[in-house]
């Protein structure tokens, strides 16, 4: 569900910051659009076997007044329907059999192979009830199957019903991957896929896999899932947007230039050295259908897929001309001539298909990335595409300085709110308050809400304490969620969309005495974590070659994590970008953005993350050879660690230094944003100051723990 939250007032005592009180009603209107929750949780066993009060009740909302209170009392969970999903698969297999289909595939993604999609292309989640981001629903004649990688175990686990079997991609025993999964079952098999919902890069893997079993693709006419959907959502009508140069740092007419330039300089395709080639081997364009590459380069954003500002379609660039696909509904006349000062001409979203078919750029290549979907390339035929890596994917990781500079305001802010969020709450847990994950996630959320350039969430919240912590994609529901208890490390992975900026940050806290065992594992996580952050690395080093560093402590005591370290971010795009990341070959350059985030994860017990985002800079280097580019990272969250939970002894003195350091630099950097907020101030002030590691107990037992 969407949660569309009206404009509010919070009372001095909620401590907003002075951006805060610089936003404007259009832009709360426009950040109430953007904005959604969706939590879920599981009862409240770990609050003392006490019964729990209405929120109301709780004492916790005495700094709520007006509409804000009103919102938090009225909001009311989306659960996920809950179907027999016998019916569905059915009527699927019906279909399946009138095109003598022995498997059909779901894919997670839509036709632009996006991680995240819209109401509408959430296919896979309709037809087996599970509401990960990733995984892909493979259906037989008799059976069904959900293929998914460990983040999404457990939560496969409660979603699916018994129609469903789940298949652990990942494990030392088991498939890689789907691909893996069903060219090991296969035998003259026919597979059918709606071809858009496959890339070109899967679908050539593929192919040869299924050939070697006799087996082969098939593309029904019509997507069988939008067959069978009853009451199947529309696709938006969100308009779209301009997104300024002063935040963009260049101008769509520059990014342009800079494409065409690319596709001049591409070598022709099966050229002969024995003549100058063909027209028909040169390269005149560029189809893009990435939905994050297209609203960077025409600096447009949008409001169709939930968390991320981007809109539907696909866009055409060639040597001299523009088009872009998109529902003309979402273009209002401002963005229209925005679009033609570009020469940039806008057509019918579905008008992308006449445009392949008919070949309206004449003679010549058109260049395509790996993502693309097959459907495309199947419209093209190999004779007119060519696959190379994605310039415009290159250029929008590859962050400029202005970027750069709106991305570290964009944390600034953003941090200030998590410190008025977790000096809230730690007053709440010190007086005894009974504070729920998801009202956690729905105070923070507000503190958010109140900032300069705010536009919505970057993701929905994860906001969890005691086993759900273990679970790396939880999100709490406001009906079932479970009280942050003393006990165990409550984690909160959350961040905001700015116009500057996209913020993704985890903390884990603890609010009680922790046992030995959780300040162990808290403690090899923050040394991966320092790790990763105090790297310095020759130019040309992948992202991959770092990786170790996060887990050589935790592999020590033979902890581990099974999510990658860190991936890329968008600059007001997605929260996950680019191809770079500490599990990839691609070599790391200055103006790559990169979380940090090592964790923890004891099921059924507790969860631990620790994540920052780093901006990739040049080094200096005692004895750097002039020849030699050195490169490090410069850190641009900015909320403090928690040293309760740390082992001071396991820590070198350069850890401890580099985490006593880090705090002060949160308090020198957020200071000034927070001097109308004394409870965050103050809290501020003391994470600063507080030494590391949790208080002893004194003689008999008593435990201070200081302010």
């Amino acid at each position: 569900m969407r949660h569309v939250s009206q404009r509010s007032k919070v009372s001095n005592s909620s401590g907003r910051t002075k951006d805060s009180k610089g936003s404007q009603e259009s832009k709360d209107s426009h950040a109430s659009k953007a904005t959604k929750t969706s939590h879920r949780s599981n009862g409240s066993k770990r609050s003392n076997n006490s019964q729990r009060p209405s929120l109301t009740g709780s004492g916790s909302v005495n700094t709520l007044v007006g509409s804000a209170l009103e919102r938090k009392e009225a909001y009311q969970d989306t659960i996920p329907e809950q179907v027999d999903t016998f019916e569905r698969l059915t009527e699927l297999r019906k279909l399946m059999a009138k095109d003598n289909l022995d498997y059909y595939i779901v894919p997670s993604e839509d036709a632009h192979q996006s991680e995240y999609t819209a109401e509408n292309d959430k296919r896979r989640q309709w037809i087996t009830g599970f509401t990960g981001s990733a995984g892909q629903a493979i259906v037989s004649r008799t059976a069904s199957y959900l293929v998914t990688d460990s983040r999404y175990w457990l939560q496969a686990e409660k979603e699916l019903d018994p129609n469903w079997v789940l298949i652990r991609a990942g494990t030392p025993s088991g498939p890689r991957n789907w691909v893996d999964w069903l060219t090991d079952r296969v035998n003259e098999s026919r597979v059918g896929i709606d071809a858009r919902m496959l890339s070109n890069e899967t679908a050539t893997q593929l192919y040869p896999l299924l050939q070697e079993k006799k087996s082969k693709l098939v593309y029904p006419s019509q997507n069988l899932i939008d067959l069978i959907w009853e009451g199947k959502p529309p696709r938006s009508k969100n308009k779209i947007y301009v997104q300024p140069i002063e935040y963009t740092g260049k101008d769509a007419s520059k990014k342009l230039t800079q494409v065409r330039d690319w596709i001049k300089n591409q070598p022709p395709s099966n050229a002969s050295s024995r003549g100058p080639p063909q027209p028909s081997q040169l390269h005149v364009g560029t189809l893009v259908s990435n939905l994050a590459c297209i609203a960077y380069v025409l600096n447009l954003r949008g409001d169709d897929v939930p968390f991320n500002p981007v809109f539907t379609s696909y866009l055409y660039i060639g040597l001299d001309r523009a088009i872009l696909f998109i529902e003309q509904e979402k273009v209002e006349a401002p963005v229209r001539e925005y679009l033609q000062n570009l020469k940039v001409e806008t057509r019918d979203y579905n008008g992308i298909w006449s445009f392949l078919r008919t070949r309206e750029w004449g003679e010549g290549r058109v260049l395509i990335s790996p993502q693309t979907s097959y459907a495309i390339s199947l419209m093209l035929t190999h004779y007119r595409y060519t696959v190379v890596p994605s310039l415009i994917e290159e250029m929008k990781s590859v962050k400029n300085e202005v970027e750069i500079q709106g991305l570290k305001r964009a944390y600034l802010r953003d941090g200030a709110c998590y410190v008025q969020f977790l000096a809230w709450l730690e007053e709440k847990m010190s007086k005894g308050f009974q504070i729920s994950e998801w009202e956690a996630a729905w105070r923070l959320t507000e503190f958010r809400s109140k900032t300069k350039n705010y536009m919505g969430l970057a993701y929905e919240n994860i906001s969890a304490a005691g086993p759900n912590a273990a679970l790396p994609h939880y999100k709490p529901l406001k009906s079932e969620s479970i009280f942050i208890d003393k006990d165990t490390p409550y984690l909160n992975d959350s961040g905001g969309q700015y116009r500057d900026g996209t913020c993704d940050t985890t903390r884990t806290m603890h609010y009680g005495r922790p046992t030995q065992e959780q300040s162990e594992a808290y403690t090899r996580v923050l040394q991966g974590h320092i790790a990763i952050d105090t790297a310095i690395f020759p130019k040309g080093t992948a992202g991959a070659q770092l990786d170790v560093l996060a887990r050589k402590n935790l592999w020590q005591d033979g902890l581990n994590y099974l999510h990658g370290t860190g991936h890329g971010v968008g600059s007001f795009l997605n929260v996950h970008e680019g191809l770079h990341s500490f599990n990839s070959q691609v070599p790391l350059t200055r103006g790559h953005i990169l979380t940090n985030e090592p964790g923890y994860y004891r099921a059924g017990e507790f969860g631990i993350r620790i994540e920052s985002v780093l901006v990739v800079r040049d080094v200096h280097t005692k004895h750097a050879d002039p020849d030699q580019t050195w490169l490090g990272f410069e850190r641009l969250t900015c909320v403090p660690i928690q040293t309760r939970m740390v082992v001071e002894a396991m820590l070198s003195r350069e850890e401890k230094e580099w985490l006593r350091e880090h705090n002060r630099a949160c308090l020198v950097a957020l200071e000034g944003l927070l001097r109308d907020d004394k409870r965050a101030l103050k809290w501020l002030r003391r994470e600063a100051e507080r030494p590391i590691g949790v208080a002893p107990a004194g003689p008999g037992g008593v435990i201070i723990d200081w302010d």
